[in-house]
């Protein structure tokens, strides 16, 4: 893994990972709430045999990552362009999981000449979205965790230094499985999320509950929707609203996964974003 910082125009700093051949089919990986931003250990086998580089950043406020305030889920396109002219990459491929499903979904509508595919694993829709009962179906702990970003940045800051302990049925049987096998390598990018504090985790929830700054009919780049039918988190409702909404999108629903199970299934994800021509035009 080759790690760097990047300072940007504004004063800002993103630090950013990459591993893979530098020749390699580009895909950025967007991380969840709250995670910092290495790309996935457990799908680096299958990256390998596909041909894959794999590039993911923390994003403003986890890890080495400078603050921004108030960014919505566009404001992460821009990150992007940033580190891909850093690396001399023209176009690129994007996937994120849970919260970083929609940032990926966001920088896919923004970025139509630089995106030319877009993987979103139980992704969240945009708040507010016509035809969605945006918190139907989500555990009460999620749920209140989302309603307080609602008040403002500082009630939710003061929710989170308040939160109750973690409600271990947030997750499900098949969850609680994929976390004590492959994907325990979330221990290694959640506990250093937090470890300096909330920020990052207060700035995403609240850009979940905001307008993303990216019409999601715009995509042009396919869109591969994976989704599990019994995520607590992130329902699937979410992920049938997406389908709905996003003209090149494909869902594929999972019966048994829940929001963590699911990426058991990413596998055949990276299968189907090597069939994309690596290049297209916007």
């Amino acid at each position: 893994m080759r790690d760097a910082t990047l300072e940007l125009a504004d004063g800002r700093t993103l630090h950013f990972h990459d591993r893979g051949p530098p020749d390699g089919k580009p895909v950025f990986w967007l991380h969840g709430t709250p995670n910092i931003g290495p790309p996935p250990a457990p799908l680096f086998a299958d990256a390998d045999r596909l041909g894959l580089r794999w590039i993911g950043y923390d994003r403003p406020g986890y890890g080495g990552s400078s603050a921004q305030p108030g960014r919505n889920l566009a404001s992460s396109a821009g990150d992007l362009i940033a580190i891909a002219d850093r690396l001399g990459i023209e176009q690129f491929s994007v996937m994120g999981h849970s919260g970083g499903g929609a940032h990926a979904l966001a920088c896919a509508a923004c970025l139509p000449h630089r995106v030319t595919a877009a993987i979103s694993v139980a992704g969240l829709a945009p708040f507010g979205s016509d035809g969605l009962d945006w918190f139907a179906g989500m555990h009460p702990a999620g749920e209140a965790g989302l309603r307080a970003a609602l008040a403002g940045r500082a009630a939710k800051l003061a929710y989170e230094k308040s939160a109750p302990e973690f409600d271990t049925t947030l997750f499900t049987d098949a969850d609680w499985a994929a976390l004590a096998g492959p994907w325990s390598w979330f221990d290694t990018v959640v506990g250093p999320a937090t470890s300096s504090g909330p920020a990052g985790l207060v700035d995403d929830d609240i850009a979940y509950i905001t307008p993303p700054g990216a019409d999601y009919a715009r995509i042009a780049a396919p869109v591969l929707l994976l989704h599990g039918e019994q995520d607590r988190i992130v329902p699937i409702s979410h992920g049938e609203w997406l389908a709905r909404q996003c003209p090149s999108a494909q869902l594929w629903r999972r019966p048994g996964n829940g929001h963590i199970s699911i990426l058991g299934a990413a596998s055949d994800a990276l299968d189907w974003l090597a069939s994309i021509p690596h290049t297209r035009s916007a």
